[in-house]
């Protein structure tokens, strides 16, 4: 339930603080004097989208905030927590909107996003304008409100569940199907490209191994060189390191034939000795391994540049190719056994098939028995509307039967909303009806229908009054009184006979003050509803004729209203009940 509404430097509204109650709110005053810019506060806190247009002239941003008793709500706590928003009784959006398009949204004080407001408006606010016409006036929707009015929606996400996977049956099994069209030509390109590889036959690193050959032989007579030389160091030339070590060797011996105490081992320089003999022998065959061969320079080069070419076509890396080529090879698996994967696909097709059709004719029986439902309560609710000779029925322009099997996305049916408003006319689709009166009215028995089985917790009528007037005005109130005992009701008016019935009467007046327009909203008490509701009735000058009749007004809405009440008291049981 919308508990408070604050609004500042929204529209011509500089600062507004706004409490509503439960039951009827209505909201009255004079054309122009911003009710509906109360309207579309609330839908910014919905998700709509902002612009600067509606920032109040000479101020930099405009913000609108809410608070909303959550406390019965457990399925909105959970959305809430799911999205990882902090989740208790109070729900507290904040939209502000700037002039340099930086907005911001916060939900519990949190930011959110204009999707994150969406989705939960969906459970908190349904504003019922020109929109919500268009929305009940449009056939692809009718189909959505029949199963939300006869409790089909469980039934019909079973139904999705098996359409899911029938769809994704139905395009495995094209696939397949072009696949084998076109089996011959896929086989013989992949064997062409496997050929391809597996004629190279490469190995995992060869590339890198042979381009470390190839930098060996590359670099041949330097690498003897430096090989020859250091033998020669070591151990050819005169004077090398392992003549100057045998001297060395031979010094120490003489210095321990005078003095032992020299802490030198001769084993451990006798040793260092062989290591270099070692060392040497190992240079001298290694130089003589190091030979330039241009031949097998260029099978190298060769084999390289074959290599190359598969990874420009196969893979970025010879890893990557030899991975493509045990892709291509499952591939070619799967190809050559196309036919025996069909035949598998098609017995599990016709298994999907009949569970899809008989979830899609559980599906349409559910709808059938709602329509005829709805049927009676929308027709009773328009006879209360004064309209005694209009009928409604749910026309289904083609029903899930046993032969047939042709499914959509939400079952075998296609419906439509069909209504005759008087005596002797053909029923014609909703969106045909011309007078505004009366499909306000539809709408409003819609809504009162509706609303037994919906969950949204708040309904704003906005235009609800359009084109009517007199008796079918006080039905009217009287109905939105009925909607407001299971749900929280705002409605906008400009007809006494409405606003009499509400339990909580707003009042949208403006002023100018200090050559600014401000919009100003104040709570009635009953004189002040008096006062109000005589204007309505009268005018600019009210007389004390308009204020006794307004007196009876409130008075013969104020029985109904016990009643509403009453009502409202056991409907709160019972959901607490449940």
């Amino acid at each position: 339930m919308l508990h408070e509404l604050s609004i500042t430097n929204f529209a011509i509204i500089d600062e507004l603080h706004v409490s509503f109650d439960e039951g009827l709110n209505i909201i009255s005053g004079e054309t122009g004097a911003g009710k509906s810019i109360l309207i579309g506060a609330v839908s910014l806190l919905l998700g709509d989208r902002a612009t600067a247009e509606m920032i109040r002239t000479q101020t930099d941003t405009a913000t609108v905030e809410a608070l909303f008793n959550i406390r019965n709500d457990s399925l909105l706590q959970e959305k809430l927590a799911g999205m990882g928003f902090a989740a208790n009784e109070e729900l507290v959006i904040r939209r502000v909107i700037s002039r340099t398009g930086k907005n911001r949204a916060q939900i519990n004080g949190q930011m959110a996003t204009l999707a994150n407001l969406a989705t939960i408006s969906e459970s908190l606010i349904n504003v019922c304008g020109q929109h919500e016409h268009q929305l009940i006036l449009c056939a692809e929707n009718h189909i959505d409100i029949l199963d939300e009015f006869g409790g089909c929606l469980t039934a019909r996400k079973t139904y999705e569940n098996v359409y899911s996977r029938y769809q994704q049956m139905l395009n495995r099994i094209e696939k397949l199907e072009n696949m084998r069209r076109h089996r011959a030509e896929k086989i013989d390109l992949i064997q062409f490209h496997l050929k391809e590889i597996a004629d190279l036959n490469p190995r995992a690193g060869e590339d890198a191994a042979l381009a470390d050959e190839k930098k060996l032989i590359v670099n041949a007579q330097k690498l003897a060189d430096y090989a020859n030389r250091a033998y020669a160091l070591l151990y050819a030339e005169n004077r090398c390191v392992s003549d100057q070590l045998k001297e060395v060797l031979t010094q120490i011996k003489e210095i321990q034939k005078i003095d032992p105490g020299l802490n030198l081992s001769q084993a451990d320089v006798e040793g260092s000795f062989i290591v270099l003999q070692e060392a040497a022998r190992t240079l001298r065959d290694y130089g003589k391994t190091l030979v330039f061969d241009p031949e097998k320079l260029a099978t190298i080069d060769e084999r390289l540049d074959a290599i190359s070419r598969l990874k420009r076509k196969y893979g970025a890396s010879l890893d990557a190719v030899l991975v493509r080529k045990q892709e291509m090879e499952e591939e070619l698996q799967r190809v050559e056994s196309v036919e025996e994967e069909l035949d598998k696909l098609t017995k599990e097709k016709i298994v999907i098939a009949d569970d899809l059709h008989e979830k899609a004719l559980a599906l349409s029986a559910l709808r059938q028995q709602a329509a005829v439902l709805l049927k009676e309560a929308v027709d009773a609710a328009m006879h209360d509307l004064n309209m005694p000779h209009a009928y409604f029925f749910v026309e289904f322009l083609r029903r899930c039967s046993e032969t047939d099997k042709e499914y959509g996305p939400k079952g075998g049916d296609d419906l439509e909303f069909y209504l005759a408003s008087n005596a002797g006319e053909e029923p014609k689709p909703l969106n045909k009806i011309a007078s505004g009166g009366e499909l306000s009215r539809i709408v409003l028995a819609l809504k009162n229908v509706l609303s037994q089985t919906g969950s949204v917790a708040t309904v704003v009528f906005d235009e609800v009054d359009s084109g009517i007037g007199g008796a079918t005005a006080e039905i009217v109130g009287r109905k939105l009184k009925e909607v407001s005992v299971h749900h929280q009701v705002i409605c906008i008016t400009h007809l006494p006979q409405i606003a009499s019935f509400g339990g909580h009467h707003l009042r949208v007046a403006k002023k100018v003050a200090e050559g600014r327009t401000k919009t100003m909203v104040e709570q009635l008490d009953r004189q002040q509803k008096i006062e109000e509701i005589s204007r309505m009735l009268g005018g600019v000058d009210v007389t004390e004729t308009a204020r006794d009749h307004a007196r009876e007004m409130l008075s013969a809405a104020s029985k109904a209203l016990v009643a509403a009440d009453t009502g409202r008291s056991k409907h709160a049981k019972k959901s607490a009940h449940r």
